[in-house]
């Protein structure tokens, strides 16, 4: 993450309640904010261990 809070998490790390936050109040525009919004959904609909095997890399 490159900015607030969470800066230098990853993204796949990030908690469930600050995707949340950026789904109620908006993504950023551009990569970033599609990303997040990705993770958003992977992490909503409960399959965040879809990213396991690409920690293990």
């Amino acid at each position: 993450m490159p900015f607030g809070k969470y800066k230098g998490r990853l993204i796949a790390d990030l908690p469930g309640n600050y995707l949340n936050w950026f789904a109620h109040e908006g993504f950023p525009s551009g990569e970033i904010g599609r990303l997040l919004a990705l993770m958003q959904e992977i992490d909503h609909n409960g399959l965040s261990s879809l990213l396991d095997p690409l920690r293990k890399r």
